[in-house]
């Protein structure tokens, strides 16, 4: 009996430790049932409303939404995230601290906060920090260790626990991508990105390899009209060798693709194509990560498409980056998802990924 009551003791305690226990960043690819129960949990707790509020990325900053736009945003609990352009340390961590504030108070999901700190933007999106290489100039696995470890620093202590980089594209001719990419040789970006990544999200930040499926070998700027793949897309290779080493995120191109028998997004940006965004990249390739589009509001390839943010969300992306009107988006979704049954649970999936995601990186704990 004595014995029995101890075993009994010990269980309890153990069960108890195990509840309590936080999670890490690679637990997110790992099956842990306390992890499926928490998720299921936090996803049983919220309304419809704010399960889809949970994919939607405001942006804040210098280049970013009014202030009070933003504040009012997470005030109503219709944003999950927020993407910070350019503007100084102190003013984004003063921001930061605000969201919290408002997520406390209202025992509200916190918010995953991200910004592009490439190695190439960095000093841009975080005014007055000490210069750093262009992406371009990172020629060795020990200097792409180096670069991720500076900047790193800098985002845990501001409170960004997602980095959208690194740029994975091939080439530095493109116009948009300039020397924002490791270069022209496939294996050495393949090489250089994995280096990055995988020193990122050892040190807690979500790493995002962008932009899929592949931005560097095509002429033009998606930020200023339609951009084409035409033909093969000779960029795909890169993208295997980083999902198998656990890349957590991957950003989408809005770029079109022609000529292509499999992989034709007739005349939709890849961003709003679910042949690519689900087809190629969830189903053929595997990715099982976090799946996010590029800017919604303001790049022509995209912005002329009638409620890109809905056509997004249909195609597969889990996160919708800074739509033009996040009430908009919201709504639309939602009723959506009340015609379409398979559309909503293709949500809830999405919503119950970045849950996972927010019980991995820790953020969770304090208020769940």
């Amino acid at each position: 009996m004595r014995n029995t009551l101890l075993l009994l003791i010990l269980s309890i305690l153990f069960m108890h430790n195990v509840k309590s226990q936080d999670f890490e960043l690679n637990d997110f690819y790992t099956y842990n049932p306390e992890i499926e129960h928490r998720v299921d949990q936090i996803f049983q707790s919220l309304s419809e409303e704010a399960k889809v509020a949970q994919m939607i990325v405001t942006s804040a900053g210098e280049l970013g939404k009014p202030e009070k736009t933003v504040l009012k945003l997470a005030q109503e609990n219709k944003i999950g995230g927020v993407v910070f352009l350019k503007g100084t340390i102190e003013n984004h961590k003063r921001i930061i601290d605000s969201l919290n504030a408002i997520n406390k108070s209202l025992n509200q999901l916190p918010l995953l906060y991200s910004i592009d700190a490439e190695p190439s933007l960095y000093n841009g999106r975080l005014k007055g920090t000490a210069p750093l290489m262009n992406t371009i100039d990172i020629k060795t696995n020990v200097q792409a260790d180096s670069i991720a470890r500076i900047i790193n620093k800098t985002l845990l202590e501001i409170g960004f626990r997602q980095n959208f980089a690194p740029v994975v594209d091939i080439s530095p001719q493109n116009e948009a991508i300039k020397n924002r990419s490791f270069g022209d040789d496939k294996l050495k970006v393949i090489s250089l990105s994995k280096q990055f990544i995988n020193t990122t999200q050892d040190q807690g930040i979500i790493a995002t390899a962008k932009h899929f499926p592949g931005h560097g070998l095509v002429k033009g700027d998606t930020h200023k009209n339609s951009v084409y793949i035409d033909g093969a897309l000779q960029e795909l290779d890169v993208y295997p060798p980083l999902i198998e080493a656990g890349v957590l995120s991957i950003m989408m191109a809005h770029i079109t693709i022609n000529n292509n028998e499999m992989y034709n997004t007739n005349g939709l940006p890849s961003s709003c194509s679910r042949n690519i965004v689900t087809g190629l990249l969830k189903e053929k390739l595997g990715f099982k990560g976090l799946v996010i589009t590029d800017a919604l509001n303001i790049m022509k390839a995209v912005t002329i498409i009638d409620n890109a943010p809905l056509v997004a969300s249909k195609a597969g992306n889990d996160m919708l980056l800074m739509p033009q009107d996040e009430t908009h988006t919201i709504n639309s979704i939602l009723a959506e998802m009340l015609k379409d049954d398979n559309y909503k649970q293709q949500i809830y999936q999405s919503v119950k990924k970045i849950i996972r995601l927010k019980l991995a990186l820790g953020l969770l704990q304090a208020n769940n």
